[in-house]
């Protein structure tokens, strides 16, 4: 199926109405900065990570489903876990079959949530880009219904809808920091906003993709490491966000592991908010320094996912 709309305000609030019955519209965290050791100023945490299945990722995944047509064969995916359990959570509200690609480095976790909601799980290649390409494969065979993880317009739309949640929650919004692996989330937002907050591309220093295609002009190969490699480290991100980053992106910045590890220990400890490693590289920007806000700033910071075994409740 053609998509020829484009992606814009008009059709992320189309394309949220569609998604409203599936989806959580999650919660907004009120803090103060002082609360992590930082000057005092607004800061609101948008708490995607309490989203169906661990991340921000139904949004789109339902606006795949409720209005692509689905063949007999299914859905198929490929995923460093996050998409592929959202996939799988819709395929299985919605009666279908899905079929899941994930690489090596995908953690227990989100394989175990894939496997929970009854998807096929197929684990191949060291990286994402090798589960892509088996995936591919796998719809030339089959004729199984692709759902790209971000270079698909109807993803975005459906991601674009976290933007329209967190502008009603929290109008007065200046700057949002949003962690970057292959741009669906951050294209959304970005289409939503069109300019209108500060937005904030966060990335790992290990996988700076979104880094490198605005110094390049374009999408080009970046490298795929660190710790947030299952969710974060694609090899170059997607056609259809990048005008979107290009217009509506202020800033890039990017972030070490220790960084992201230190804003996953800081989010569980004054808030007791259990984030994976990419769900927490958005705050490393804010408590690492890499971003510092004026005195007053408004500042929202969104935790995109939760699908981590840091919690061992068994202990």
């Amino acid at each position: 199926m053609t998509h020829t709309s484009p992606i814009d305000r008009a059709a992320i609030a189309r394309t949220e109405r569609l998604i409203r019955p599936h989806i959580r519209h999650t919660p907004l965290l009120c803090a103060d900065r002082r609360d992590f050791g930082l000057p005092a100023g607004p800061l609101a945490f948008k708490l995607e990570l309490l989203q169906h299945s661990g991340s921000f990722k139904p949004r789109g995944a339902f606006a795949n489903l409720l209005t692509r047509p689905v063949p007999a064969a299914g859905v198929v995916a490929a995923s460093g876990g996050n998409h592929g359990a959202a996939v799988a959570y819709a395929a299985m509200r919605l009666g279908v079959r899905a079929s899941i690609f994930v690489p090596e480095v995908t953690s227990p976790s989100k394989r175990a949530r894939i496997r929970e909601y009854g998807a096929e799980l197929i684990v191949g290649g060291a990286r994402y880009a090798d589960a892509l390409a088996a995936s591919e494969r796998f719809v030339e065979r089959t004729g199984a219904m692709a759902v790209h993880a971000y270079d698909q317009p109807e993803t975005l739309l459906g991601q674009g809808s976290v933007g329209l949640e967190l502008e009603a929650d929290a109008p007065a919004t200046d700057t949002l920091l949003v962690a970057v692996g292959g741009g669906g989330l951050i294209g959304g937002i970005a289409a939503w906003y069109a300019g209108r907050v500060k937005l904030v591309a966060v990335e790992p220093e290990s996988a700076p993709t979104l880094h490198m295609a605005l110094a390049a002009g374009r999408p080009v190969d970046a490298p795929a490491g660190g710790i947030a490699a299952d969710s974060l480290a694609p090899r170059q991100v997607g056609a259809l966000m990048f005008p979107l980053a290009q217009a509506h992106v202020a800033e890039s910045v990017l972030v070490s592991d220790e960084a992201i590890r230190k804003a996953q220990a800081a989010l569980w400890s004054r808030l007791r908010v259990v984030a994976e490693p990419g769900g927490a590289t958005a705050a490393a920007a804010l408590l690492s320094g890499r971003y510092v806000p004026q005195p007053g700033e408004r500042v929202a910071v969104l935790v995109c996912g939760g699908n981590t075994t840091a919690v061992d409740f068994d202990r």
